[in-house]
């Protein structure tokens, strides 16, 4: 029988130890939220599947043949000490870009039709008349164009919307103005609702600043514009969106991650009006997707086939 998979998925415990008693049967699985499996040595196993890991994970399985992503990004282990020079692949997975597609699309008509504003005059029992823009009038710049990001401008498309892009280099895609690494300026002017779904890397660090949203158009047709993040948490500098949303340079935000999770129950980012908080959850991975992902790209591995989502190790996305 083939050497178990490794699993070190920082999710909800009891739905990975419930859904991995029917998963890789061919092969088994070690499950590190197992207390059983505290200290215990992995040199002899080949695959690993994680998401926030241990630290030690990697020089406790140092003979890795392909480490798996429990998530779309790698970000919480590329950088853990003792990491094997071998491929990593990320999940991809229809129903986990679906759902991301939902979020986006749900925020972005939520500043659009000034959801905040018409929660706060229901609490008080206010009818108040509130004109809004069509989303034609709007434009919504993404950054990051990969699986996810493509999906998002493909839907936003869809209800309506003006989408352009931002990636390091820059991509064509069909009916969508693209920009690439020096146009970021030029990109962030025509924005009216930026959405932030790029990887975490050092370049990309803090990079949601004070300095980015005075760049972002302001007087469009939502007046101010709007901050979108359900990329990465460190990707932005928390301090520095509430100050722009208490001095207006920005007239909302939507937020899925931040810098640490959970938010502390102290951050400002709770009380700011026109603000919609939620727990990193715009697309959380389902096990059973995800297990399954993991036992086909293992099945084209051990086929000789090339593995599919595999990151550039140099990039670190």
């Amino acid at each position: 029988m083939p050497a178990p998979i490794l699993v070190d998925l920082k999710f909800n415990p009891e739905t990975v130890t419930r859904i991995l008693k029917t998963a890789f049967v061919d092969r088994g699985s070690i499950n590190l939220a197992d207390a059983a499996n505290d200290g215990r040595d992995f040199h002899d196993l080949d695959y690993a599947l994680v998401w926030k890991p241990d630290a030690d994970i990697f020089r406790r399985a140092g003979n890795l043949k392909v480490v798996f992503s429990g998530g779309a990004g790698v970000d919480s282990f590329m950088h853990l000490p003792g990491r094997p020079d071998v491929p990593v692949v990320r999940f991809v997975d229809r129903s986990l870009t679906v759902r991301m597609n939902e979020w986006v699309v749900m925020q972005c008509l939520m500043h659009l039709r000034g959801h905040s504003a018409h929660d706060q005059h229901q609490r008080k029992h206010l009818w108040a008349d509130l004109t809004a823009p069509e989303a034609a009038e709007v434009t919504v710049g993404i950054m990051g164009l990969g699986v996810l990001g493509q999906g998002v401008a493909a839907k936003l498309r869809m209800m309506g919307f003006n989408v352009i892009g931002w990636s390091r280099t820059r991509k064509e895609i069909d009916g969508i103005e693209t920009f690439g690494g020096a146009d970021l300026d030029a990109f962030l002017q025509k924005t009216d609702i930026l959405v932030g779904l790029l990887p975490l890397t050092p370049e990309t660090t803090g990079l949601y600043n004070a300095g980015l949203f005075a760049k972002l158009r302001q007087g469009g047709a939502l007046g101010k514009p709007v901050f979108i993040n359900c990329g990465r948490g460190k990707s932005q500098v928390e301090a520095d969106i509430v100050r722009a949303l208490s001095s207006g340079v920005l007239g909302g935000a939507s937020l899925d991650v931040f810098e640490v999770e959970p938010l502390p129950a102290d951050s400002p980012l709770w009380d700011l009006e026109n603000v919609f908080i939620t727990p990193h959850d715009s697309a959380a991975s389902e096990e059973n997707a995800l297990f399954r992902h993991v036992e086909t790209q293992i099945a084209r591995f051990e086929r000789g086939e090339p593995l599919q989502f595999t990151i550039d190790l140099a990039a670190g996305y």
